[in-house]
Formats: C-alpha cells, sequence, structure tokens
C-alpha cells in the first residue's frame, strides 16, 4: 500500500464530517458513536473531523458517549445542526458546552437559510462562540446570499449531492457557488453525495432498488477549491471542467504539489486553501471514500 504523498494529505487532512446519522447510512446512535471512536483511533484518523449531530440529539449524543469520549483524550468536536427555532438552539448549545467541557465541544453548528434576511438572522442569533455554516440554495446565482454570509461573519455550506438525482446541482452551479466564496473570502464546507473520491456513475444509496446517477468526487470538488484561491485562480469555466473530470491520470500528487492536467499548485497553496476556505465535507461514511482512495492506489 503506497504511503499518501504530502500534497494528497494536505487536501485530506480532517476532510470529512462524519454524518453517519443521515441517510443513506441512517445509523443508530450508538453505531454512530462506536464507529467516530473506531475512527479516531484508526491509521486514517487525520481525515477525520467533526461528528455531525442535530441539536435535538445532542443530549442522546452525551449518553452514547459517556463511556469514553473525552477520556484521556481530546474533546469529541461536534457539528451541531439546528432546528427552526435557531435562537432557542443555541441558547441549548451554550449549556450543553458547558456541562461537557473536557468530553465534548459543539465548535460549529449548520443551520439552512434562503434569504438574505434569514442568513442575517440565524447568524446573529448563534453569535460568535461557534462556527456557523449556513445552508444556501445554490440553483439560483447564491452572491447575494454569500454577501450577506460574508458581512455576518458565517461561512457558507452547499449541499453537493442525495439519494436521487433530483438531489444534486449542476458542476457550473457548484463552480459558481465556489468561485463565489473565494472571490469574497468565505470558507465553505459541502455535503451529501460526496462518497467518492472522482466524479463518475454511481448508486446513490445502498437501498436494493437505488437509483443511480452521477455523483461529485470530493477530490474534484477540493481541488476545484484550491484552485479558485489560487494565486492564479482557474476561470470558473476551467473549474467547470475539473468538477466534471473523471480521468484519475489527469491528476497528479505529489510531495509539493498537485496538478490536473495542464494547471498546478503548491503545496502551499493547497494548505492556505483547507485551513481558510475549502473546511470539510460531511459524509454518512468515512470508511467509502477511505476504501475507493485505497482502491485507486492513492494510499
Amino acid at each position: 500500500m503506497p504511503a499518501a504523498t504530502a500534497s494528497l494529505r494536505v487536501l485530506l487532512a480532517q476532510l470529512i464530517d462524519y454524518a453517519g446519522l443521515f441517510p443513506p447510512a441512517a445509523l443508530a446512535m450508538s453505531e454512530v458513536v462506536a464507529a467516530y471512536g473506531e475512527y479516531r483511533i484508526s491509521p486514517h484518523a487525520w481525515m477525520l473531523g467533526r461528528i455531525v449531530v442535530p441539536v435535538a440529539r445532542l443530549d442522546e449524543l452525551s449518553d452514547a458517549t459517556a463511556a469514553f469520549a473525552g477520556h484521556g483524550d481530546d474533546p469529541w468536536r461536534v457539528s451541531a445542526l439546528a432546528g427552526d427555532n435557531v435562537a432557542r438552539d443555541a441558547e441549548f448549545i451554550d449549556r450543553w458546552n458547558v456541562r461537557h467541557t473536557g468530553r465534548l465541544v459543539v465548535d460549529a453548528v449548520e443551520v439552512r437559510a434562503s434569504s438574505t434576511g434569514s442568513v442575517r438572522e440565524v447568524a446573529r442569533a448563534l453569535g460568535d462562540t461557534v462556527t456557523v455554516f449556513v445552508e444556501i440554495p445554490v440553483a439560483a446565482d447564491p452572491r447575494a446570499l454569500i454577501d450577506a454570509i460574508a458581512e455576518e461573519g458565517a461561512q457558507a455550506k452547499i449541499r453537493t449531492g442525495g439519494v436521487t438525482s433530483a438531489a444534486f446541482p449542476t458542476a457550473a452551479q457548484v463552480a459558481r457557488f465556489i468561485v463565489s466564496c473565494a472571490e469574497r473570502g468565505v470558507p465553505f464546507k459541502a455535503t451529501a453525495g460526496l462518497h467518492h473520491p472522482l466524479r463518475g456513475e454511481y448508486r446513490l444509496s445502498d437501498a436494493p432498488d437505488a437509483e443511480r446517477g452521477t455523483m461529485f468526487g470530493f477530490l474534484n470538488t477540493f481541488l476545484a477549491a484550491a484552485f479558485a484561491r489560487a494565486r492564479a485562480p482557474l476561470s470558473e469555466a476551467a473549474l467547470v471542467e475539473l468538477l466534471d473530470e473523471g480521468d484519475l491520470s489527469t491528476i497528479r500528487f505529489s510531495d509539493d504539489a498537485v496538478s490536473w492536467r495542464d494547471h498546478a499548485l503548491s503545496i502551499d497553496e493547497v494548505l492556505d486553501a483547507r485551513a481558510s476556505y475549502a473546511i470539510a465535507f460531511g459524509s454518512c461514511s468515512f470508511r467509502d471514500p477511505i476504501d475507493d482512495l485505497l482502491q485507486l492506489g492513492l494510499m
């Protein structure tokens, strides 16, 4: 098994927020907690980010982790999905974090908003004690929403798929979102539909009658983000081509750079993009992305 090159490790470090509670996995809390605990001590723990849990299930998480979270280790970092009453959820999170100091910490909250007014409302309700990811629609031009996110000091979130083909945005819509965030200095995370490294046709769930559809690749998506943030950024049209790329031979990782076709990024550019711009993606599976990377011989 080859070791991951330095540039690949930088691109993938703490990239995957584990969301096993959500479809298509939809595991029980006990299963999710057990899996996350195993992933934290696995050889691939360097790729693992936060655990994703709805605010309404935080107490259930606390009960399920009582035996081991935070014992002789760093607290588990939680990204909490807010419900309809964001102000109430914010107050609950503050109290919950105090009760779980040293064991668990909600340091990010994910919330939906579809207008500039609602972006401002939810961001202000959550305050500045947590990182706020505002999930916005991208079918229409999202620049006004991203401007509002920037003004509130929040971060953006894009939904990149689901369990039906209708849930997937187009490559042009994803590229427009990525460029708009880069131009405004707004960090972002993605969620759904990024189980595989490369763009391609896959089953959209594990159901026996699952629909097949074209899914985005997480390598494509986060390389596109790094190229959008680079000292010499690629055009939006070129990013669409990269998001649609399904040929691994066009992507090359080394210890000091990564390239796609005739375009290259230094490892420092990748590091800058990941550290302050292209933050993470949520996945109901941690094993599927790793298994694919291993099968492709990337690590």
